[in-house]
């Protein structure tokens, strides 16, 4: 029986997310964004002064305009938080449980850009006029990706917060700083228990309703794309970010189609489908096959690069 109605899925999967919330909120730490910007770096804007990148004080790094532009993207991701929190509360409501991990889920994702923000602007890592116009431009638009139902909205969410930790933990990994690499994967830890939380929740709700959830997987994971709508020359920021192996489509076969889909979903030997469901299962297994090729190809095409000439 597929629970079609959005209503059911959250009645019948609320003890669920009871036990989710209970276990995120004793697994957490607290932390201060404060602890992770390093302030002695910071000095007073001079009038007239048009940033450079020599004006970058990141601890003797070369700071990549790669780098820069993941820098930037995940930041605005951070800032456009409003957005993504209105599409939350429509998808959980406001009530119990649900309404609860909303709020609490919101404010852990407002400290991370407080923290992100704090260290870019300290360090002069990015240009701050180009910085404020791009999130004035973005906020302004109120874009942010909004799944057309609930169980859309669990699968995109879950696949969503793992992209962000990825990305995070790559971009500190490139940024040559300590300070910087500790800020991000201080903000890691907190992405990795949000993408648990919502990867566990879809585990709940294919259990309660593998037809519809089907479906709902074989769309999101056809149709994924990186957080960033509204941010201004976006796909240039993501060809860029790609470019440097900090997010691609090697890293999203390899490190969230494979381990979440496949492994922890168990997409292939889902049961209890019918009709539609049983239809979306082969297109899915058939583009997750798809995408395993392509990744294939993405390592051997870096792995030549790599080879002196």
């Amino acid at each position: 029986m597929s629970l079609v109605n959005e209503q059911e899925i959250l009645h019948a999967i609320t003890p669920d997310v009871e036990q989710l919330l209970e276990r995120h909120l004793e697994t957490t730490k607290e932390w201060f964004p404060h602890e992770y910007v390093p302030y002695s770096r910071g000095r007073d804007h001079m009038e007239g002064h048009q940033w450079t990148p020599e004006d970058a004080d990141l601890a003797g790094a070369q700071l990549s305009e790669e780098v820069r532009s993941a820098l930037l993207v995940n930041l605005l991701t951070e800032d456009n938080l409003p957005y993504y929190f209105r599409t939350v509360e429509r998808m959980f409501g406001k009530d119990g449980a649900w309404g609860e991990w909303a709020r609490r889920w919101t404010a852990e994702e407002g400290r991370h850009s407080m923290a992100i923000y704090g260290y870019i602007t300290v360090t002069r890592a990015i240009d701050p006029v180009e910085l404020e116009r791009s999130r004035m431009v973005q906020v302004s638009k109120g874009e942010a990706p909004d799944p057309e139902t609930t169980h859309e909205g669990f699968i995109y969410l879950a696949l969503q917060e793992l992209a962000t930790r990825i990305s995070h933990r790559n971009t500190g990994a490139q940024l040559g700083d300590v300070v910087g690499f500790n800020m991000l994967k201080r903000v890691c830890s907190d992405e990795n228990l949000h993408q648990l939380f919502y990867r566990d929740l879809a585990a709940a709700a294919i259990k309660a309703d593998p037809n519809t959830m089907m479906i709902a997987m074989e769309k999101q994971v056809r149709s994924f794309a990186m957080p960033g709508t509204g941010i201004p020359d976006f796909e240039r920021h993501a060809k860029a970010i790609a470019r440097a192996g900090i997010y691609d489509l090697q890293i999203h076969h390899e490190q969230i189609l494979a381990p979440v889909v496949l492994r922890q979903w168990d997409a292939a030997n889902i049961a209890g489908l019918s009709g539609e469901g049983a239809a979306a299962q082969e297109r899915l297994m058939k583009r997750i096959a798809t995408s395993e090729r392509v990744a294939k190809r993405y390592a051997e095409k870096r792995a030549a690069e790599m080879q002196p000439a």
